[in-house]
């Protein structure tokens, strides 16, 4: 894709990493989202962070313990939803969404490296400066972890 944003005929904005680049502060080795697919404005996002063996939280795991923390995971899930809360900014306005809290996570598989993950999240409710979404991270078909997150947005 020439640019980093781009407006489908469905109006869903798409980001590549440029893009991502552009809405989050965080980079290597703490970036977890590699691309979005789908985003509805203060609605629903689903991104992929695809995983390699050379992630440096892979470093010297050992036999049978090439497995991606499930914090990780989280922070992934927490990356994407921040993407959401702060798609629609303003042009002008410098917003940033801080991690608040984390309830009903659980990691029912394990992520290895060669997987893609796709971080699915949606917003659930909104009071003021808070807002709550679920997440749901894939691999293919299989679940791999499942979270409320919590995000305080405000001006920097």
């Amino acid at each position: 894709m020439h640019h980093s944003l781009h407006l489908g005929a469905e109006a869903a904005l798409v980001l590549d990493l440029d893009g991502i680049l552009g809405v989050l502060p965080h980079r290597y080795p703490f970036l977890f989202v590699d691309t979005v697919l789908e985003l509805e404005r203060g609605r629903r996002i689903v991104a992929v962070k695809n995983v390699s063996a050379n992630e440096p939280f892979f470093a010297n795991p050992g036999p049978g313990h090439w497995t991606m923390p499930g914090l990780l995971i989280v922070e992934a899930l927490a990356q994407a939803g921040a993407i959401l809360l702060l798609a629609d900014q303003a042009p002008g306005t410098n917003r940033v969404a801080y991690f608040a809290s984390l309830d009903n996570v659980h990691w029912p598989a394990a992520v290895c490296p060669g997987d893609q993950i796709r971080l699915e999240l949606s917003v659930a409710r909104q009071r003021g400066r808070l807002h709550k979404v679920h997440g749901r991270a894939l691999v293919g078909d299989t679940l791999v972890c499942e979270a409320d997150l919590g995000a305080v947005v405000v001006d920097r």
